[in-house]
């Protein structure tokens, strides 16, 4: 079943594409992630607006499949997250600005705290009465946000520490992407190690592609983000999780253009022969990156037009796309005909590797004027 997004959507005949989200592909991953931990309960991060999917359409999704602690990066996240799961537990990555706290008590959420300074502030605001928990967030490798191990040991020690209201103990992989690089030992290491100190505390470690690291990097609590939307945690391997995203752009215009012609700007394509143009009504400003594009010295992104895979051709531009459609029978493509640059055949990871980038660029990226399409069911995968 497909319905249409609540709140703002840009109507199907005002829209340059259409963004198809399969909500039910999502809940699949989550459900196929959970299942690989023995008995760590499965959260999931919707930050990013659920990488570019929807924070509140994926957060009722994954309550609906059980899911019940989220994490998001920003307090406005965390209102959006809140609003769509009631009972859900919801931390807060980026930790406790600076008198941010009542908005934690307002909401029912939890600071993910990374700094001895986030811990005084909060344990100063617990004293006036609100029993709200928090994360303690420990850097065991990224060099990012986090306690130092030795600040983790001593504040383990204080008198005090109960005070902070604690209930989850948190490390982030710098390389889980990577299994064999010496880094994701050295880390589960220190965490245990850590972990130990706080016994009353539940432990979690494993993003998307520590999910897939041995089973000792699972403990009480799982995080996994960008696999839920389709991205492939285990590069090099065939991707294990379902597609999440279809992107289609609508055809404004085919032209023909003779052989020595460029497309474009700065002329960095040119035609070999006479070709078929299909201009497309979306470009980088709608989130699909310039650096897609494709020259007479490089290949681009490809699209799937009336079933054949056909090339970008020239630079992208800010609102429209060219693509190659030579291939295509004349008279399978015509303006208004939908070309899919994302699908089952040409996944995020695909789009990426052509732009240069990662999955959760492209998904992120993901702008807001599309049609958006939610789908709360997955298709056979035939």
């Amino acid at each position: 079943m497909a319905f249409s997004s609540s709140g703002a959507n840009v109507p199907p005949g005002e829209a340059g594409g259409i963004l198809t989200i399969d909500l039910g592909a999502i809940t699949v991953n989550w459900r196929d992630l959970a299942g690989r931990a023995a008995s760590a309960e499965c959260g999931a991060v919707i930050k990013a607006d659920a990488y570019g999917c929807g924070i509140e359409p994926v957060a009722r999704a994954l309550t609906a499949a059980g899911c019940r602690t989220f994490f998001v990066a920003h307090l406005v996240e965390a209102r959006r997250a809140r609003a769509a799961a009631p009972d859900a537990a919801i931390y807060v990555l980026n930790g406790l600005l600076p008198g941010s706290a009542p908005t934690y008590a307002e909401c029912g959420l939890q600071p993910v705290l990374g700094s001895l300074d986030e811990i005084a502030e909060w344990q100063a605001f617990k004293t006036n009465g609100w029993s709200g928990g928090a994360a303690l967030h420990i850097d065991t490798g990224m060099n990012r946000l986090g306690l130092r191990p030795r600040d983790a040991v001593a504040l383990a020690k204080r008198n005090d520490l109960k005070e902070v209201g604690l209930n989850l103990l948190m490390s982030h992989f710098a390389c889980a992407d990577e299994p064999a690089h010496p880094l994701n030992a050295k880390q589960m290491g220190d965490f245990k190690e850590i972990a130990a100190l706080y016994p009353d505390l539940r432990a979690s470690l494993a993003n998307s592609s520590g999910v897939f690291l041995d089973p000792d990097a699972h403990f009480d609590l799982m995080r996994p983000g960008v696999a839920l939307y389709g991205a492939n945690p285990t590069p090099g391997h065939a991707n294990p999780m379902r597609p999440v995203v279809k992107l289609e752009g609508c055809v404004i215009q085919v032209r023909s253009v003779s052989p020595q012609e460029t497309v474009g700007y700065g002329a960095t394509w040119t035609a070999r022969q006479t070709a078929r143009i299909a201009v497309v009504s979306i470009g980088y400003a709608d989130g699909f990156l310039r650096a897609a594009g494709g020259s007479d010295v490089r290949g681009g992104a490809e699209a799937i037009v009336a079933g054949h895979r056909c090339p970008i051709a020239g630079r992208v531009s800010m609102d429209l796309i060219a693509v190659d459609v030579t291939a295509v029978p004349d008279g399978a493509v015509k303006r208004g005909s939908l070309v899919a640059f994302l699908d089952e055949t040409i996944t995020v990871d695909d789009l990426a590797a052509h732009a240069g980038t990662i999955g959760y660029e492209i998904l992120t990226s993901l702008g807001r004027r599309y049609h958006r399409i939610y789908k709360d069911g997955v298709e056979s995968a035939s």
